[in-house]
């Protein structure tokens, strides 16, 4: 009820209204992410490599 009525500024009504799957779908853009996994990490490391040449030297 707080997530639907206090950070989603549902009405009553349509707090009311919605369906548990559609509260669902509303909340989940807010809900934190999940960490990445060590396989996703070396992905983007492999990816996007640390360059002696930065953007700050």
């Amino acid at each position: 009820m707080a997530m639907g009525l206090g950070v989603l500024r549902l009405s009553p009504k349509n707090f009311w209204q919605m369906t548990p799957r559609e509260l669902a779908a509303a909340c989940g853009p807010l809900l934190p992410a999940a960490p990445l996994n060590k396989s996703d990490l070396s992905s983007l490391i492999k990816r996007y490599p640390d360059t002696s040449a930065g953007a700050f030297s």
